[in-house]
């Protein structure tokens, strides 16, 4: 379980092109993940199924991606980068094209679970090579042009899907989407890494953590009993007459959610009792697994970043996915007039935004510790009250013109937040600790997101479910702030640590 061969010291002009290959990645990631929301509306009418429905297609993904991320961001620690970044690939863009072959419904739900655990291996390896490629002076700005690929990836999946969608089909799109990233996973397979060979840390071993039989079982015993119960209510209300449409699953989600929140809680328990941090080297992947969440746990900067996070990741990631079906069903366009009067306009926002936001965060930080979790946040807070204008106006040009001020504005946040994360983490779990944030974002944001706002929409329409996420980025914009007075003490903590 040895990282890759030591890379030698490379020049700025590999750096910049291993930049552009993994920024190029990331667009793939993007393209192949939200490729399914461009065809919300065919597949809707094809497979005859609900909007809470459509919703659960994103959060399958969401769930497998935040799932994966956990394993995934302790191997790229312990194991070759690149290998698990092009493996990864290969998988995605794989399913993602068996997903236009797709028999039924729960066939899509599957294809678009796996796509989602094997996308996960990417973001916690490719900005842990980042991170090592620009060790401090420009991070922010690179980790901005990396997230380029969500701009570009997220858009062109709107404009591309409805174009082939609209003359071959969504089946089609599907596989045209998915097959080019098999090719690509060649060429990043052979991308050097800069990271050297794990050095002896001059720490003692630490003893391996005893996963037992009963440790599993009670620290499960939660999540077992709430699936226990929400099962039984499921079933009681189902026997019931005069009920609103699907409250039961809304009863059973709820009750599944709490109990997994409490899972979690007693999983916390057990990470705080672990050594402190840093003391020792970790002696397995359950024992990195448990470093990473002591330093999130015991690092404030990172409580907020990943809380805030999640509510920002909710709010953009749900206006995303919904956009192409609002603007079919509330301004009547057609799938290919949505997806030209979004893609361009959401194209060139994004790409601004996320390199004004990555720009603005390295300046911010020749000023103060805090400068990048200020760029963080500025852009939910600005754009929260734009966004509301957004789902109010029902003229088509004005609509567009909202909505690139919004998707500039709700992209500052990629490149400076992960900076954040690298600046306040030691060297050697930083893939793991980004593993744990997509979880976290994803399981606390996108997961819980796209199901409700489906099931909003379902009950008071469209428009007023979308009216939900100028508050959530707003909260999210004001809880990525409380990391303002944490910020400088953290990076302090970790920098001696580091080498130069």
């Amino acid at each position: 379980m040895s990282p890759d061969r030591a890379a030698p010291r490379h020049g700025s002009r590999y750096v910049w092109y291993a930049l552009g290959l993994l920024a190029f990645g990331n667009l793939l990631n993007y393209l192949d993940r939200n490729i399914i929301l461009a065809l919300f509306e065919p597949i809707k009418h094809e497979l005859h199924i609900t909007d809470t429905q459509l919703g659960w297609l994103g959060s399958s993904f969401a769930i497998t991606f935040a799932l994966g991320a956990l394993i995934t961001g302790v191997l790229s620690d312990l194991w070759s980068r690149r290998t698990i970044i092009a493996g990864g690939l290969a998988v995605w863009s794989g399913f993602t094209a068996l997903g236009g072959v797709a028999g039924s419904y729960w066939h899509l739900l599957t294809t678009r679970g796996v796509v989602g655990f094997a996308e996960s291996s990417y973001l916690p390896s490719a900005q842990a090579l980042l991170a090592d490629y620009f060790p401090r002076k420009g991070r922010a700005q690179a980790m901005g042009i990396f997230w380029i690929g969500l701009a570009v990836g997220g858009v062109l999946a709107v404009w591309l899907g409805g174009r082939l969608a609209t003359t071959f089909g969504w089946r089609t799109a599907l596989v045209v989407v998915g097959l080019p990233g098999l090719l690509f996973a060649l060429l990043l397979r052979r991308l050097e890494d800069p990271r050297p060979r794990r050095a002896p840390s001059g720490k003692p071993p630490a003893r391996p953590f005893p996963i037992t039989t009963r440790l599993v079982f009670r620290a499960a015993l939660p999540l077992l009993v709430a699936i226990l119960v929400g099962a039984a209510a499921f079933g009681f209300l189902g026997l019931a007459r005069g009920l609103p449409p699907r409250l039961d699953t809304a009863v059973f989600v709820s009750v599944v959610g709490l109990g997994l929140v409490w899972t979690v809680v007693k999983w916390v328990r057990i990470a705080l009792r672990r050594r402190p941090l840093l003391a020792s080297a970790p002696a397995d992947a359950v024992d990195e697994m448990l470093e990473a969440a002591g330093v999130v746990l015991r690092t404030p900067t990172l409580i907020w970043m990943f809380v805030g996070g999640a509510l920002t990741a909710a709010a953009m990631n749900s206006l995303v996915a919904w956009s192409a079906s609002y603007l079919q069903r509330v301004l009547d366009l057609t799938l290919v007039q949505a997806g030209r009067q979004i893609g361009l306009v959401g194209l060139v926002a994004g790409v601004l935004g996320s390199w004004i936001g990555g720009r603005l965060g390295d300046r911010l930080m020749e000023v103060t510790p805090a400068g990048r979790v200020i760029a963080s946040a500025m852009g939910f807070l600005l754009g929260a009250p734009v966004c509301v204008v957004l789902l109010l106006v029902s003229d088509v040009r004005l609509f567009s013109a909202l909505f690139f001020v919004v998707v500039f504005c709700f992209t500052w946040y990629n490149g400076p937040i992960a900076a954040v994360l690298f600046d306040v983490v030691p060297r050697g779990i930083a893939a793991t600790v980004m593993g744990v944030y997509v979880f976290f974002i994803h399981i606390g944001g996108d997961a819980i997101a796209l199901p409700v706002v489906g099931y909003l929409s379902d009950r008071y329409g469209l428009r007023l479910a979308l009216m939900t996420l100028p508050a959530v980025g707003l909260l999210g914009g004001a809880l990525l702030l409380l990391a303002v007075p944490t910020v400088a003490r953290d990076m302090a903590r970790v920098r001696p640590a580091e080498p130069a």
